[in-house]
């Protein structure tokens, strides 16, 4: 591991997402720099890698993975290939920050968790809305009692997405899908603030493909809380969050897991609009949580340690058995 500064980042798979992750790593993350891009396409890593100014380009994974300088990769390919891409890494002695969904299923994730311990190497699934201003400040509310216990949770999220059966969101070979997609956002939410669920039922329709295009969830727990989530690539939803409370209500602006703001509503009180940061497109907060981290020598974040991510996987799974949902890889 670089001891001194700056931070040298490999991303791994030139999309959309990575631009964004780039974006804000370059622009908002001092002490980081995209060092070495890869992609399978050397036209497309080439020109990702020319504007974010990488000093290395590679058309091979193998090759980024056994770059010396490389301290830290971000994989941010397709859901279906996270487990792949991750044990490489891992095999070759590079710390992960790999994009949410963590895997297909929890013997994957169960599997990249024991390499992580076994290399001693740090691993983070990259849900980027735990490490938002916004959450934290949420998660102060709440532990401050003001909206009293919570009671339930409506959370929602959802566009709409042309149908491609060749596109990621629509090919289950790639493990697409509303749920894996989208639909882990408000899971992780009801999560993060209620634990895991005594109680899911989760009804789908499908797509011609057969991954899930409309998942809705009902969710209960042992404190008595219920929890509402819904997630769909046919309709452009509000997606926001509200959190009701035995004394009060907390209204996650939209799109929640990227907010900007809050509204707080106490019963007999004014309702009070808080202002909230995101830098940028919002994925510099996990970028520096990973360099704390990894300048602290764990291999694991307090904020999102891997038996969440685990459990998180269980959910997912759980809900795929209930909707009849399988991916070509489980076959």
């Amino acid at each position: 591991m670089n001891t001194l500064n700056p931070t040298r980042w490999g991303i791994l798979a030139c999309g959309k997402i990575a631009e964004k992750f780039a974006d804000d790593l370059v622009a908002n993350v001092p002490d980081a720099v995209v060092y070495a891009v890869a992609s399978r396409d050397f036209m497309k890593a080439h020109i990702f890698g020319q504007k974010y100014e990488a000093t290395k380009i590679f058309n091979s994974y193998q090759d980024l993975v056994d770059c010396p300088e490389v301290d830290v990769i971000y994989i941010a390919s397709p859901h279906a290939l996270h487990y792949e891409h991750t044990l490489l890494c891992l095999n070759g002695g590079k710390a992960v920050l790999c994009e949410k969904a963590f895997a297909i299923n929890t013997t994957m994730v169960k599997e990249m968790i024991a390499k992580s311990k076994e290399k001693n190497l740090f691993l983070m699934e990259a849900i980027w809305t735990r490490f938002h201003p916004a959450i934290a400040q949420t998660l102060e509310i709440i532990q401050s009692g003001q909206i009293g216990d919570i009671v339930h949770i409506v959370a929602d999220f959802g566009f709409k997405a042309v149908y491609d059966e060749n596109a990621r969101l629509f090919n289950p070979a790639l493990t697409g899908g509303a749920l894996y997609d989208i639909g882990i956002y408000p899971l992780f939410i009801s999560k993060l603030l209620l634990g895991n669920p005594k109680e899911i039922k989760a009804v789908a329709t499908f797509a011609p493909t057969g991954v899930d295009t409309n998942t809705s969830l009902s969710l209960s727990y042992e404190n008595g809380a219920t929890a509402s989530l819904f997630s769909t690539l046919n309709a452009q939803t509000d997606t926001t969050c509200t959190i009701y409370g035995s004394k009060g209500k907390l209204f996650l602006h939209g799109r929640f897991h990227e907010t900007k703001g809050l509204t707080l509503e106490i019963e007999g009180q004014e309702p009070q609009v808080f202002e909230t940061e995101r830098l940028g497109h919002g994925y510099s907060y996990e970028a520096q949580e990973v360099q704390n981290c990894l300048k602290s020598g764990k291999i694991e974040s307090d904020k999102l340690p891997l038996q969440f991510s685990l459990e998180l996987m269980e959910l997912l799974c759980e809900i795929r058995q209930q909707i009849g949902l399988v991916y070509p890889q489980e076959v």
